[in-house]
């Protein structure tokens, strides 16, 4: 059985002397599962939570948990920490936000409590943000999701399987999709009404997809840009995520005169 390293000799509780130990580059991410109502996940995309801009407080309380650390958990060693971030990634289909940090030092111990205590701490401001819309949102899902550096090496934890409630779910927006085509099948205008408006939706779809990789290769956050551009982040969630069919052309000039590109440039990757 390995020693607990917090433990001395005799059994008593000890702050680890981390004195002889290299300073290295050490990273660590961890992540939260806020799982809620979709009426409740409605009011983050579309803004209009009563306290506020959810995400944005979620990812500063997360930031100052991290630095904070050390004074809310017994024994752990004050790291000058190089950088701590945040990301809040709504997920319709499920009905949740999943909150992951990653927290980076250079020192003689890791920080995987840091980046532990920023995401739990940053999943409790989603709750206290959005209480008083629902009650039972459930936190669950606090894990290390990986670290580097150090003598114990990389750690990277196995993906979780899918929950049976989501299973259920998509299991039902299946069979339902099938009986919808069914019925289309048995009903010809219906079935030429599917065939007309098939093609907008699969460029619908390609939009949707070129956006994102636009985001991904410029390291845009829905939330920082939307910022920028001077519209609400719902905005953009609604359309990434099929709850709008496009933006408006006033809402795209906003976005590309903040990314510095032209409105073109949005869907060309």
């Amino acid at each position: 059985m390995t020693k607990l390293t917090h433990i001395d000799d005799k059994g008593s509780a000890r702050m680890v002397d981390v004195s002889a130990k290299d300073a290295t580059h050490r990273t660590a991410m961890a992540e939260a599962i806020v799982r809620m109502k979709p009426e409740t996940l409605a009011l983050v995309l579309d803004g209009t939570a009563p306290k506020g801009d959810v995400l944005a407080a979620a990812r500063i309380a997360g930031i100052m948990a991290a630095k904070k650390t050390s004074e809310l958990i017994p024994l752990c060693h004050p790291l000058p920490i190089a950088g701590v971030t945040i990301a809040c990634e709504p997920d319709e289909t499920d009905s949740l936000i999943r909150v992951l940090a990653s927290v980076k030092v250079t020192g003689p111990t890791g920080v995987e409590m840091e980046a532990l205590t920023a995401a739990t701490v940053a999943a409790l401001t989603i709750y206290d943000m959005l209480k008083a819309a629902e009650r039972g949102i459930v936190i669950d899902g606090v894990r290390l999701v990986s670290k580097e550096g150090g003598k114990s090496g990389t750690y990277r934890a196995d993906k979780p399987e899918a929950s049976r409630s989501s299973a259920i779910r998509r299991s039902a927006a299946t069979a339902a999709a099938s009986v919808r085509r069914t019925r289309q099948r048995s009903q010809p205008v219906e079935v030429m009404s599917e065939v007309t408006l098939r093609k907008p939706l699969v460029d619908h779809n390609a939009k949707r997809d070129a956006l994102r990789r636009f985001m991904s290769s410029r390291s845009l956050t829905a939330h920082a840009w939307a910022k920028d551009a001077g519209v609400p982040v719902g905005v953009i969630y609604s359309f990434l995520h099929g709850r709008s069919h496009t933006l408006t052309k006033n809402e795209e000039a906003k976005l590309a005169d903040a990314a510095g590109v032209s409105p073109d440039d949005l869907y060309a990757g």
